[in-house]
């Protein structure tokens, strides 16, 4: 669960630090006050969306922080290769120019890491998701979701993505014969051109060394005509002296023993300057260039490159684009016998997507018949008692008969008052009535959820009276399950708290500053009564907000 989170200069709030308990806890304020800042910054924190303009005016950066305990988060710490430990410290900073860091527990971790970390931690039920359920798209996940078909559809996707990409190489294959006959045209140029220049790896960087010699013949020629000069050919050249000195040496080692060993070297080195010089006489009579010779080096690099201009950046580029053109050559070719072979697994594929697809179908129906009974039971709880709830599987409108997510088209439908017959929820439902449909799918769905913390956001959008009790009743139910956060403006889904925090925002010498604070049972009853009757706090609106309190904490006694 979520233990705690430490805000610094998030929008208007300069320093926070918020501790939460298990069960439920509610956040109340004025309209404006930054209850929905805090909810921004558990996003931020988690790897949501967090741009430049979240950080506090005037301030270098923002620093969200949060703490949480006994969560199954094993998995991922695993998959990231971080050491699991028994609290998980996550940490973000956004500076003012809208860059951003992450840690958990001390390392770094990328915004994606952490957003996966962030959907294992806390379920945030925004103040427009109950808009979510006008989008008839997403009812099949909710459906799936409820079903726990995730083997089925995973299955199933196996078969239709290998389907897919059989359909897209058949696609690819099939052309009319004028673009047919012009491509193998193309390829067969492509190919005789490159045959033709009869490319050999590495001729290009001898073919540069070999010319950069010839246009240095004049000054090289002049340097190994000196160099021959001065070891062999000149007077007192280097062998002559080398001679001369080991003629002395072996004179002068009959009379001294230990000269033997200098004699030794001084033989090694004229041995080694003749070498030398029979070396460089060899060079110097390889260097005899032709133009001819360098009007051809010219000209086969003017090709070499001219190649590489066309078909890669270097020789092996070149050829391996011939490879590649001789392939799809003989691809195009071949490309009849292909497709036959394509497209009988095609059909096979179709049968096996078939097939797959009746499972998930029947699976899919069985979930909605539950589906449709426990909503139904919740909304009827959540003071909805004519309601009828349907969540309908029919056939794909497709000619083929299946999509990625399979054969079904899944909708929800409903009916708020006795004698009428379900419609679609996007033509039929209310503001109020969407907030409380949302909540009973987030009450069965939380079932087989792991997540172990739920926010909700002002899920009491449009709800009043009876109903608005029936919501308080519903999260207070929940929360003996999984810790519950939320935001409220009721002041009876606020009694039913376990923990209750009010938010208020006042202005010092000219700045906006919000502050959290948790309340003791004195200010929990002075904050209902604030939210039954606003400034106007009477002795009544305290009497009936001490018998709210009353009045929950029997009820959280006897249903959890």
């Amino acid at each position: 669960m979520l233990c705690s989170l430490h805000i610094e200069n998030i929008a208007v709030i300069e320093r926070s630090d918020v501790d939460f308990s298990a069960g439920f806890n509610v956040l109340t304020g004025e309209t404006g006050a930054g209850k929905s800042m805090l909810i921004d910054a558990l996003d931020a924190v988690l790897g949501g969306r967090a741009s430049r303009e979240i950080v506090r005016h005037g301030a270098e950066k923002a620093l969200v922080s949060a703490v949480f305990r006994c969560v199954d988060a094993d998995k991922w710490f695993e998959e990231n290769e971080i050491d699991a430990e028994e609290e998980i410290i996550i940490q973000r900073r956004i500076s003012a120019e809208g860059k951003s860091s992450c840690r958990v527990n001390g390392m770094p971790v990328t915004v994606q890491q952490l957003r996966s970390l962030g959907a294992v931690l806390l379920d945030i039920h925004g103040q427009n998701d109950g808009r979510q359920l006008l989008d008839e798209s997403r009812h099949l996940a909710y459906l799936d979701s409820f079903g726990e078909l995730d083997e089925l559809t995973s299955d199933y996707y196996e078969s239709y993505r290998a389907w897919r990409d059989v359909e897209k190489e058949i696609r690819r294959l099939s052309m009319d014969e004028l673009e047919k006959e012009r491509l193998i045209e193309n390829l067969h140029y492509q190919i005789t051109e490159i045959e033709n220049a009869d490319i050999r790896l590495g001729e290009e960087d001898e073919l540069n060394e070999r010319r950069s010699l010839m246009k240095n013949s004049g000054k090289l020629t002049e340097a190994l005509d000196a160099a021959y000069e001065a070891l062999y050919s000149g007077s007192d050249n280097a062998v002559a002296l080398a001679a001369d000195a080991e003629d002395c040496v072996s004179h002068a080692s009959g009379y001294a023993s230990e000269l033997k060993d200098t004699l030794s070297i001084i033989t090694d080195a004229r041995f080694m300057l003749e070498d030398a010089a029979e070396r460089i006489a060899d060079m110097r009579a390889a260097m005899d260039f032709s133009p001819e010779e360098y009007d051809f080096i010219e000209e086969r690099l003017a090709l070499l490159r001219r190649l590489e201009r066309k078909y890669g950046i270097d020789e092996a580029a070149v050829l391996a684009h011939l490879e590649s053109c001789r392939s799809r050559l003989e691809e195009i070719e071949f490309a009849g016998d292909m497709i036959l072979r394509l497209e009988k697994d095609k059909d096979k594929l179709v049968k096996e997507i078939l097939k797959k697809g009746a499972a998930l179908t029947a699976a899919r129906k069985e979930a909605a018949e539950k589906l449709s009974e426990r909503v139904e039971s919740e909304l009827k709880y959540l003071s909805m008692p004519s309601v009828r709830f349907v969540a309908k599987v029919e056939p794909l409108a497709e000619a083929r008969g299946f999509g990625a997510s399979g054969c079904d088209d899944v909708k929800f439908f409903m009916s708020a008052n006795a004698g009428e017959e379900p419609g679609r929820i996007s033509k039929i439902a209310s503001g109020g009535e969407l907030s409380r449909i949302m909540l009973a799918m987030k009450s069965v769905l939380a079932e087989g959820d792991k997540v172990e913390s739920l926010v909700f956001d002002e899920i009491d959008t449009g709800v009043s009276g009876i109903a608005a009790q029936r919501v308080g009743e519903k999260i207070g139910q929940m929360s003996g399950k999984k810790q519950v956060i939320c935001i409220t403006h009721l002041p009876q889904i606020a009694a039913m708290a376990d923990t209750h925090f009010r938010i208020m925002k006042q202005e010092r010498s000219g700045r906006t500053y919000t502050s959290v604070t948790e309340l003791d049972k004195e200010g929990r009853i002075g904050e209902l009564a604030r939210l039954y009757g606003g400034d106007v706090v009477t002795e009544l609106t305290l009497r009936s907000a001490e018998e709210q309190l009353a009045a929950a904490e029997a009820f959280k006694a006897a249903n959890r």
